[in-house]
Parts: structure tokens; sequence; C-alpha cells
């Protein structure tokens, strides 16, 4: 397919972290985007792109932005795993919610191909820390840690599973995208910002797969261009444990890498008293029960089908975690290994 061809991409989440590379993939390659933002006066987007103002949770202003798009690729999300008081209620509005929402409006719209970013996070993880496929998703969502991925898990299988006659749907699943950009930061900037402020000395014994998010935007655009129509594709890069993956971080910014591990038993221990502290304040506790319970089943995957099928690149993590350790770390930039 070309992305020359009449009408633009829609292209929601746009001024998050996944979606802004996803924008900028999409304008290097000369495609026409329209993002769908909740608030453009803070939007900056990447070149010419067209703004329409709307939210994934109101079906009007989606099926509005929809309309006259031949394609679209969803990477609005809530991601967060330490939650506040009703921010569970959002998640599902969000996630769930909004996907049934553009799925809908896509249908009435006319758009010929959806790619809807969904994440490793649905995939069915092991405590022996085995590495998934895509073939391994998840049968239910009752044991997946937490309101985030179980969100995604039912957004996923919405899409996967939808009946719209005329519309295509591709599915890519991010490991752990790392890079620059990562202002708000997501849940895994904030490890690299915390962790390069001195607030991680410890670590608890568990791994993940990380990858550049720029490669992931690419990698969304390649979906969009070469996807087969109900198949999920992965977009990661490096399986390495959380110590692996800080001592790196700790040799680029010049600091030390963390010097103990923490069992597990005393990680929920800590993670109780956190949310309970957390439900007094009525505030999201500092450390989170879904985080200790992610940990304690290793995030390894292999990427093989995208490469494969997409001709898919993962760029250059080193290159991605210099980027953020630039923007996320308090310590002078130049004292790199």
């Amino acid at each position: 397919m070309s992305g020359r061809g009449p009408g633009p991409v829609l292209l929601t989440g746009a001024s998050g972290f996944v979606g802004a590379a996803v924008m900028r993939a999409l304008v290097a390659a000369g495609y026409p985007v329209r993002a769908l933002v909740r608030r453009p006066p803070l939007f900056r987007p990447a070149g010419r792109v067209e703004t329409r103002q709307g939210d994934v949770t109101d079906f009007a202003s989606v099926l509005a932005a929809a309309r006259g798009c031949r394609w679209a690729i969803h990477c609005a999300a809530d991601y967060r795993l330490a939650l506040g008081p009703g921010d569970a209620s959002r998640m599902i509005a969000v996630n769930v919610g909004g996907t049934a929402n553009l799925l809908r409006a896509c249908a009435e719209a006319g758009v010929r191909r959806l790619v809807h970013c969904s994440t490793v996070g649905t995939l069915d993880f092991q405590r022996t820390g085995r590495v998934c496929t895509e073939l391994d998703v998840a049968t239910s969502s009752v044991h997946l840690p937490g309101p985030y991925k179980r969100t995604k898990w039912a957004a996923e299988r919405l899409v996967l599973e939808a009946h719209c006659p005329g519309l295509e749907v591709v599915v890519v699943q991010p490991s752990t995208p790392v890079g620059g950009g990562d202002q708000r930061p997501t849940p895994t900037g904030a490890t690299i910002r915390d962790f390069l402020g001195g607030r991680i000395p410890a670590v608890v014994d568990t791994g993940l797969n990380w990858v550049d998010v720029e490669a992931v935007g690419r990698g969304h655009l390649l979906a969009l261009e070469r996807g087969l129509a109900g198949r999920s594709y992965i977009l990661g890069d490096r399986n390495l444990s959380l110590a692996q993956m800080l001592g790196r971080i700790a040799q680029i910014a010049g600091v030390e890498p963390p010097r103990w591990r923490v069992p597990l038993a005393l990680a929920f221990a800590v993670a109780g008293a956190s949310e309970a502290a957390g439900r007094l304040r009525r505030e999201p506790p500092g450390i989170s029960m879904t985080s200790v319970r992610m940990a304690a089943h290793p995030m390894y995957v292999d990427a093989r089908r995208a490469r494969d099928e997409l001709g898919w690149d993962p760029g250059d993590l080193d290159l991605a975690l210099r980027r953020a350790v630039s923007e996320l770390g308090p310590t002078a930039w130049g004292r790199v290994a």
C-alpha cells in the first residue's frame, strides 16, 4: 500500500511517548497525518500534521476525526501501574471503551486498515522466564497483574475478534520502549529517572525485553504497510535482566549500578505497605503491588515474526538509552562509556 494516496492516516495518542514516535515515522515516510488530541494547544506535532480535538472516550469526536481517513493507528492508552482511587475506571474507559469507539468509528467512516498498539503485557509470561512469541497470548485476563495489562488484553481481543466488513486490523505488541521524548514519563522512564536520581539502590530479580522507541514507531508504519490482516507482531529487541539494564544505564551516566537484590517476598511486603499508605492519603502508591506482581514473571520475548514478515529493524538500543539518560538523568551528559 502507498501512503501517498488520498486520505490521511488517523493517529490517536500522538502526544504520548510511543504515539509521538509513530507520528515521526509517518511524517518521515511522507504520510499525511491527522492526529486526534485532547489538548491541541499543548500538542507539538512533528512536521505538517493536521490536528483534531477530541478524546477516544467520546465517540462523536472519534467519528468526526475518522471521516475521510483511509487508515488509522491507535496508540492512545492510559498507561500507569500505580493507581489512585477511581483510576481503574478511567483506565477501562480509555483502553477498552476508547478502542471500541475507534473500531466503530473506523467501520462507519470507511477506514480500510487499523493498526492497534497493544503490548507484550497481554502474553502469558511464566515465573520460569520462558521467551514468549505472539502465539503465547494469555487465554484470559484473570491472572494478568493489574488493570493496565487486563484492559490492554481486553482491547486486543476486541480488535482481533471484531467483525467489521471492509476493515482490516493488525496488532503490534511493543515490549519496553526507551529513548528520547519520554517527558511525562512512562513507568519505564520513571524507573530510569528514579535510578539516576539515586532512589533505586536495589532491584528485584526480574527481566524485560527492551527496544528503541523510534524502532517501535517504524514498526507501526511497517505493520500498516505490510502486516497481515488479523495478525499480531511483537516489537522487541533485547532480553535483559533489570540489573543488567540498570547496570548499562549506570555505565552510560557514570554512576554506581544497583548494589543489592531485593527478595520478591520483601518487595511484596513493601508494596503492600505502600498501597495501604496510598489509600489513606487517597493517592497512588509509591510502589504498586502491580509492579511487583509483574516483576515475578520476567517478560522475555522473541520478535522474529516482525523481522521476517515486516522487514522490521529493532534499531539501536544503546543510542536510545543514551537519549533517555540525557533527558531523564540529573548527571552531566558527557561521561559516556
